[in-house]
C-alpha cells in the first residue's frame, strides 16, 4: 500500500475546490485561517505569498506554493499593496472571481488557486511535519508530471466543458499528491541527509514495515515480523523505526488502526462487528475499549457526533 496515498485519504473530508483568478496590479488578496491547506500556482507574472510567519516568498511563473497548515496568509502583487478580505464558503468553494477588468497583458498575473478540507483531528504525522510554505519553483526539467497537472487543471477551469466538475476534482486530488511527492522527492535528495518522514519513506527497512501495517493493518503484527520485512533484527528494527517515524512499531500500529476506524466511522454505515474486523480486533469488547481509550468516546457516539 502507497503510505503518502493512505495519509491523504485519511485525512481529506468533502470536496476540493479550486479558482483562476486574473489580476492586474496593484492587488492582494488575504486569505483566513482554516482547518483545510490550500496552493497557489502562478501562471503567468508574478505574486508575493506573505505567510502568516516568515519572510514574504517571491513566486514567478510556474511556482507553487503549498499551506498545508491553514494558517492565514496573503497573495499580493507587492509586499506593501491593501489586502482584499478573500473567505471561502463552508464547503471550502472559492467565491465566484470578479469579472475580467480587460484583456491580459504581459504585466498581468494569472493565478491558479485551490483549497481542501482535512479533518486535523487525525492529522497524519507525515504532513504534520511539513514547513509553513513548501515552495516548489519552476525549473526546467523538473516535477514534469505535477506541470502537467497544473497545466491540465488550468485549461479545465479557463474553457469548462461537459464533464469538467468531476475532472477538476480529480486532477486538484492528483496535484496535492504531486506536490508532496516533489517535496518529499526533493528533501530526499536535495542536503544528502533527509529527516523524519522523509527519511522513513527512504529507508528500505522502515519503508516496508510501514507498507505491510498499511497494506493489512488486521494482521497481528510483531516487531519481530516488521523486521524481517526489511531485514533487520527485532531490536535494530526497533531502533531505526522510532527513530525515523518518531514513535515504536507497534504504538504505530495501533495509532494508524484507530485512524482508520475513525475514519470507517465516519464514511461507512457498517456494524461496528465489521469496524473491529477490519482494523484487527477479533472482539467489538476490544475495538471498543481501545477506540474509547484513544477517542475519549464510545464507538457509537463518535459516529453520530459525525453524522
Amino acid at each position: 500500500m502507497d503510505v503518502l496515498s493512505d495519509a491523504i485519504a485519511t485525512m481529506r473530508t468533502g470536496r476540493p475546490h479550486s479558482s483562476r483568478r486574473d489580476k492586474h496590479a496593484p492587488w492582494g488578496m488575504r486569505f483566513e485561517s482554516s482547518d483545510g491547506a490550500g496552493f497557489h500556482v502562478v501562471l503567468q507574472g508574478s505574486a508575493w505569498l506573505l505567510p502568516a510567519e516568515g519572510n514574504p516568498v517571491a513566486l514567478g511563473p510556474g511556482d507553487v506554493a503549498f499551506l498545508a497548515h491553514g494558517r492565514g496568509h496573503a497573495l499580493a502583487s507587492g509586499v506593501d499593496v491593501p489586502l482584499e478580505e478573500v473567505r471561502l464558503g463552508p464547503d471550502g468553494r472559492w467565491p465566484e472571481p470578479p469579472p475580467r477588468p480587460g484583456p491580459l497583458t504581459d504585466t498581468s498575473t494569472v493565478l491558479l488557486c485551490g483549497a481542501y478540507q482535512l479533518d486535523r483531528a487525525r492529522a497524519h504525522p507525515l504532513l504534520s511535519e511539513l514547513p509553513e510554505v513548501v515552495h516548489l519553483p519552476a525549473r526546467v526539467g523538473a516535477h514534469r508530471s505535477l506541470r502537467a497537472a497544473v497545466e491540465l487543471l488550468g485549461m479545465e477551469l479557463e474553457e469548462p466543458q461537459p464533464g469538467s466538475d468531476t475532472i477538476v476534482t480529480s486532477l486538484l486530488d492528483t496535484l496535492l499528491l504531486y506536490i508532496l511527492r516533489a517535496w518529499w522527492q526533493r528533501e530526499r535528495h536535495g542536503s544528502g541527509h533527509p529527516t523524519g518522514w522523509s527519511a522513513a519513506l527512504a529507508d528500505p527497512a522502515v519503508a516496508a514495515a510501514l507498507r505491510a501495517i498499511h497494506g493489512d493493518p488486521t494482521h497481528p503484527w510483531t516487531v519481530e515480523e516488521l523486521g524481517a520485512r526489511g531485514g533487520l533484527s527485532r531490536a535494530a528494527f526497533a531502533r531505526r523505526f522510532t527513530a525515523l517515524v518518531g514513535e515504536p512499531p507497534l504504538t504505530y500500529l495501533t495509532w494508524w488502526r484507530m485512524t482508520t476506524a475513525g475514519r470507517l466511522l465516519r464514511t461507512d454505515d457498517i456494524p461496528l462487528r465489521q469496524v473491529a474486523q477490519r482494523t484487527g480486533y477479533t472482539s467489538e469488547f476490544a475495538f471498543a475499549k481501545a477506540f474509547k481509550r484513544e477517542y475519549g468516546v464510545a464507538p457509537g457516539q463518535y459516529r453520530r457526533r459525525a453524522s
